[in-house]
This record gives C-alpha cells, sequence and structure tokens, in this order.
C-alpha cells in the first residue's frame, strides 16, 4: 500500500473515500464543506450516530468534495481522546472499506490534536488494518487499499510522523509474516536466513552461532531444549551500531524466544491447538521485527537483538523429565517439565548479550500459560529487578499503546524454584507459574537490569478484531522501538 501526505484543500483530494473522526461530545469537525456538516449535525440530532467510539456513518456523492464517499468514525468523548484510538479507528476504517472495493483511502487531518502523533498512528493504524495472513492461500479471500492519503492542513510538517508511522508498522507486519509461518516453512535455520536477509537489505550486522558453537561456548540449557528435534538451532545475534559516537556505555539487548514449534517435548501438549504453537517465536519475531524498524530509524544508542532458536520436539534423543543440564552461566538446572522450555533457551542468550557487552535487557516470549490466567489478552505481564528499566518500558509501552501490567517480584517466589538434585528447577507449580518462571529468568539477568514480557495471550488473536486480522498481533515492535528511541 502507497502512502502519501497530502496538503491541498481536502475538498480537492480525489478519492473512493475520506475519512475524519468525530467526538462524542465536541462539534470540533475537520470537513468544512456545509453538506457535510449539515449531514452531521442531522445525524447527530437522530440519534442514528453520535460520536461513541466504534460507531460509523457514511455520506455518499458528498457536495462539494471531490471525494466519492465522506465516512465518519467516532472515536469517544474528547478529553479521553488517545492515539491508540485513532490507531484501531484507522485499522478498523481500513479493513471494512477494502473488502467493499475501496482502493483509495485519505483521512483528514485538520483540526487533530497531537497532530503529528494521530498522523503516525492512522498511517500505523491503515498499514496493520490492510495486512492479511493469507500468504500461502492460492485463492486471496480479502481485498486491499491501493493508496493511503493523510490529508493534512499546510504548514503542519508531518512528514517525519507519517514516515515514523509507515516504518513501524511495516516492522511490525513483518513480524505478523514471520510468526504466522508454519513451522514446516520456518526452521531455526530458515529463521537465520530470514534475519540475514533483513539485516543485509537494512545496513545491519548478523551473526548466527551453530550448533557447535554453542556447545564450545557451554551453551547447555539451550542446546537441551533441541535435542528432539532433527533441526539443528541458531543464536541468531543482530547488531545496530549507531553512526556518531553514542554519549554513554548503555547498550539495549533486545532478547526473543525463538520456538519456531512447540510440541511441549516428551510432557507433550494437548493436540487440540497444538497447531497454534508455530507462534511461540513471536518473541523473536519481535526482536528482528524492531531491528528493521530501528535501523531506519537510527536511535542514539547501540542495540543488539538475540534470538535462541530451537524447535521442542520429540524423538529418541529428546530432553527428558528429571535431566540436569548446565547453563552457560554455570548454573544447573534440574528439568522438571519439558515444556517450560522457553526459559531455557532465553538464560542463555541473556548470558551471551551480558558477556558481549549488554548494559540493559529486554525480552520478550510467549512464555506461560498462567500470564493468560492471569491478565487475559488485554495486557503483557511485565517483571523486572530493576525500577528505573520497568519505568523506561512501561512509558515506551503506554506511549505506543501496548498495555502492559507489572507483575510482583516478591523474593519469596524464588522458593518456588528449589530443586533438591541442582541449583534450580525449571518450574516451580502452578500456583504463580508466570512469576516463578520470570524468577527462573531473574537468575541469570542479575544483577544487569532487565524486564521480561511475557505475551503469551497478547502475541496471537484467536478471532480476528475489527482493526486487525487473525493471527499474529507483531506485539512489542513498536514498544521495543519507543524503547531505543527515547533512550
Amino acid at each position: 500500500m502507497q502512502i502519501k501526505l497530502q496538503y491541498e484543500p481536502l475538498e480537492q483530494i480525489a478519492a473512493d473515500a475520506v475519512a475524519a473522526v468525530v467526538f462524542e461530545d465536541n462539534d470540533a469537525f475537520s470537513i468544512d464543506a456545509p453538506s457535510v456538516k449539515t449531514w452531521l449535525a442531522e445525524l447527530k440530532a437522530s440519534g442514528e450516530f453520535s460520536g461513541k467510539a466504534g460507531e460509523s456513518a457514511v455520506l455518499y456523492n458528498p457536495t462539494g468534495l471531490a471525494a466519492k464517499r465522506v465516512i465518519v468514525i467516532g472515536v469517544g468523548k474528547y478529553d479521553k481522546f488517545d492515539v491508540s484510538g485513532v490507531r484501531k479507528a484507522a485499522g478498523t476504517t481500513a479493513r471494512a472499506w477494502k473488502q467493499k472495493g475501496i482502493k483509495t483511502l485519505a483521512w483528514s487531518m485538520k483540526g487533530a490534536p497531537n497532530a503529528s502523533a494521530v498522523a503516525e498512528a492512522i498511517v500505523e493504524g491503515a498499514i496493520l488494518g490492510n495486512h492479511e495472513n493469507d500468504i500461502h492461500k492460492t485463492k486471496k479471500d480479502s481485498k486491499s487499499l491501493e493508496t493511503f492519503i493523510v490529508a493534512a492542513s499546510v504548514g503542519a510538517s508531518l512528514e517525519k510522523s507519517v514516515e515514523r508511522g509507515r516504518i513501524v508498522a511495516e516492522a511490525q507486519n513483518f513480524t505478523r509474516e514471520l510468526a504466522n509461518e508454519p513451522a514446516n516453512r520456518l526452521t531455526p535455520l530458515i529463521l537465520a536466513d530470514r534475519a540475514r536477509a533483513m539485516a543485509k537489505e537494512y545496513g545491519l550486522e548478523c551473526e548466527v552461532l551453530d550448533e557447535d558453537r554453542m556447545r564450545q561456548l557451554g551453551m547447555g540449557s539451550l542446546l537441551g531444549v533441541a535435542m528432539g528435534s532433527s533441526a539443528p538451532p541458531a543464536l541468531i545475534i543482530v547488531r545496530y551500531t549507531p553512526a556518531a559516537a553514542p554519549k554513554s556505555a548503555d547498550h539495549l539487548a533486545i532478547v526473543g524466544k525463538g520456538v519456531t514449534f512447540d510440541s511441549g517435548g516428551i510432557s507433550i501438549k494437548p493436540a487440540e491447538g497444538m497447531e497454534k504453537m508455530k507462534y511461540d517465536m513471536s518473541g523473536g519475531a519481535a526482536a528482528l521485527g524492531a531491528m528493521r524498524a530501528i535501523a531506519q530509524l537510527k536511535p542514539a544508542i547501540p542495540v543488539t537483538a538475540f534470538i535462541p532458536a530451537v524447535e521442542n520436539m520429540i524423538n529418541g534423543k529428546a530432553q527428558r523429565p528429571g535431566d540436569i543440564v548446565k547453563s552457560l552461566d554455570g548454573k544447573t538446572i534440574e528439568v522438571l517439565n519439558t515444556d517450560a522450555e522457553g526459559r531455557l533457551i532465553l538464560i542463555d542468550a541473556i548470558t551471551y548479550a551480558k558477556r558481549l557487552g549488554c548494559t540493559h535487557v529486554v525480552d520478550a516470549a510467549t512464555l506461560t500459560g498462567a500470564i493468560v490466567v492471569a491478565l487475559g489478552n488485554i495486557h503483557i505481564g511485565a517483571f523486572s529487578n530493576n525500577d528505573a528499566m520497568m519505568a523506561r518500558v512501561m512509558a515506551a509501552s503506554k506511549e505506543e499503546g501496548e498495555k502492559m501490567w507489572q507483575m510482583p517480584m516478591d523474593d519469596e517466589y524464588r522458593d518456588l524454584l528449589k530443586s533438591p538434585f541442582a541449583d534450580l528447577a525449571n518450574i516451580g507449580g502452578r500456583a504463580g507459574g508466570s512469576i516463578s518462571a520470570a524468577w527462573f529468568i531473574k537468575e541469570f539477568a542479575d544483577p544487569t537490569p532487565w524486564v521480561h514480557l511475557d505475551i503469551a495471550g497478547t502475541a496471537w488473536l484467536d478471532e480476528a478484531k475489527p482493526h486487525m486480522a487473525k493471527g499474529p498481533s507483531g506485539v512489542c515492535v513498536r514498544t521495543f522501538v519507543k524503547l531505543a528511541e527515547s533512550w
């Protein structure tokens, strides 16, 4: 889809439709044509449309406009307006009207509060809403927008905002495409190839540690997970280095779980829903998507992504419950459950990131079903060993509209991981499952400032939303990018 920024009068923009937001309790409206204003006033008076969030109405062949339609979208009360609402409104509008044959959609920016943020959000919403997870269908069910126009007032200077919205949304869609690939089309080594290709295209460095190299280094925790698969594992490392010398020694690591398929291993998962386990590398996909955007937006600090990529499968060599493995940092782990594999690969990647000089770490992983029980599909579970680092991540997530909820990390939870046979066990029981999982990772992240994001409930949409297709959501990409930019 082509993104355009046009400063000519809205009445002169030829499009299949022009869209504008309407508030529930504010008459400010961004299309000045008398015919449109009269129509909207009558519509509100009739009660058919009030401006509540989620409402919409259409005027065909509006007098005084070159566009064929005017679409108004309710966004609720003015004092509760935020960019997340307009992002969803743009996605919803794009999804609904592309299916009706619309090819060119313009969005009026006149009178928009916080115009730069709104312009960025509507571009993101349109690109995300236009995307479909149908790459493997020989016959496409859905249609697509060809052009999205940001119709801005003269002198608004929205070029950077529109461009950033395009870059970030396309990176999020890149993430969604990776997470949607089935395991027969995306093994760990194929994921590594995709990372190399992306890095080459955007001027990043990419290094891939193979199984032999990881064994030499002593990554026994990661390699234990990979034992049951005929697909070799890989540790993918993608580096961004700013052109100018950084003002501090800070170096951000983004670590993403990259389990390209998770059968559960010998602690096998139920058959129902197992097909979705291709999404178990969503954290790794988000890390790669973020690096794609970071390469173009060029933040001031160095950022390195680490994606431990494995398949968790079952064969005669598979890791067994009761096995004891030795991690890269030297601690031994009793593997009580082979389906708690994500934490086992993350810890070796985090230890390696620290060895390479990363001073701050954030990880994303579809880690536990327990976080879905706790927070449903609305919030990401956030855990940390450092209040300042957590504040950075939470601020970035709030600005980008990715909901997070800080979970407790009291010292008492550490006792859940005690093992009589090794330094710690890889699970702590059903009670507080997401917290004990985070504590397990903390054992290896300390003392480096670290935030863990459990995205098991937010990385996949079981049903299509009005603003986004069913399947991978690409969550965390926007937060990671903002975190790096705002450092």
